[in-house]
């Protein structure tokens, strides 16, 4: 059969506008200019460039802190009037990177931008993140709302979420990981909330009904999109005794190049990936994306990975299942090297950025 004179274009994150390497670069020179260290009587803040928390130390207290936003989720949220997910999922977000650290969440404040507030629009966010901070057994500690009509069109969803380490136990940074551990993957629930700015583009591109399930699907696209962020406190909680575990990945925006941010010279290869779920399937076909760039954007059916030394395999496992997390499975492995591998579809990432 002769190749059509115009093929589909391969799609990436950057064609829809979300270049990664540009935002590093603009990273990069904000993070050059800020300079000042408090004195110490202010807090000790403990390095951990690139990780998923900051830490800082407090008298004999560290406390980790991290910040997200859902995203243009938010977006999908809007055309569909459905608000409750994406508030479910800015307690997910940030409780999942203290998580990635072993901290315990002690509660969350959320940042609202918006056009105009809406008391429906609001009630129905509160809904959601009142479902979120209940499955990670964290508080709403305050936020803000600030209404910027000159800023923003619609609606903006973030927050800030703080964390400590009860009982003296270290942060989970991945020091400990060694070649030879096992990399354990807990299943997502979906997209999460990430890479839609690039789904939202295909979507409007093949003129995708939001009401109609996608082939073999049972629920609608914009339901099924929709699906909040699987939340894995109670699982990582499970696992931050002494030296029960060697490293944390919550598997967000980067995909699995994740891994990379755990730092230590080693490779983690993926070669017992699950099943693909269909629904990245059906995004990777409107887009004719590559798999290099569908593995490096979203968390292709893992959302969070423990590394573990593998004596340690089955204790953690059933503490997994114990914790609400029978369905995690070994994905692969550490050995000597770099990089992060997946051998059956030969990729390689060697940079988180």
């Amino acid at each position: 059969m002769p190749e059509p004179s115009n093929p589909a274009p391969s799609w990436t994150y950057a064609m829809s506008g979300v270049d990664r390497a540009s935002v590093g670069s603009a990273l990069s020179e904000l993070l050059r200019q800020v300079r000042y260290r408090a004195p110490p009587s202010h807090g000790r803040p403990i390095p951990a460039p690139g990780h998923y928390a900051g830490f800082v130390r407090i008298g004999r207290e560290t406390l980790a802190i991290t910040t997200d936003t859902v995203g243009t989720k938010v977006e999908l949220a809007r055309r569909l009037e459905r608000w409750e997910e994406v508030g479910e999922d800015v307690v997910a977000v940030n409780v999942n990177d203290l998580a990635a650290v072993g901290a315990r969440p002690a509660g969350l404040v959320d940042t609202i931008l918006c056009e105009a507030p809406s008391p429906e629009v609001f009630r129905s966010i509160g809904r959601g993140i009142d479902r979120g901070l209940r499955s990670a057994g964290a508080s709403l500690l305050g936020g803000e709302t600030a209404v910027v009509p000159s800023l923003i069109r619609g609606l903006d969803l973030g927050g800030t979420a703080i964390g400590f380490f009860p009982g003296g136990r270290r942060p989970v940074v991945g020091d400990r990981i060694r070649p030879g551990d096992v990399l354990l993957g807990i299943p997502s629930t979906g997209l999460h909330a990430n890479g839609f700015t690039l789904v939202r583009r295909l979507l409007d591109e093949r003129s995708i009904d939001l009401a109609t399930p996608r082939p073999g699907a049972e629920r609608p696209v914009g339901a099924e999109l929709l699906t909040p962020t699987r939340i894995y406190t109670r699982a990582a909680d499970a696992l931050t005794g002494p030296a029960t575990t060697h490293g944390f990945a919550h598997v967000s925006g980067g995909g699995v190049r994740n891994l990379l941010r755990l730092h230590p010279p080693v490779s983690y290869v993926l070669d017992h990936w699950p099943k693909i779920p269909s629904l990245f399937g059906w995004v990777q076909s409107l887009g004719s994306i590559s798999d290099q760039e569908m593995f490096q954007t979203f968390n292709m059916g893992v959302g969070f990975v423990v590394v573990v030394a593998p004596t340690r395999l089955s204790e953690t496992r059933r503490r997994l299942a114990r914790a609400g997390a029978s369905d995690a499975v070994p994905i692969g492995h550490v050995e000597r090297g770099s990089g992060v591998h997946v051998p059956a579809l030969g990729l390689r990432y060697d940079t988180y950025a």
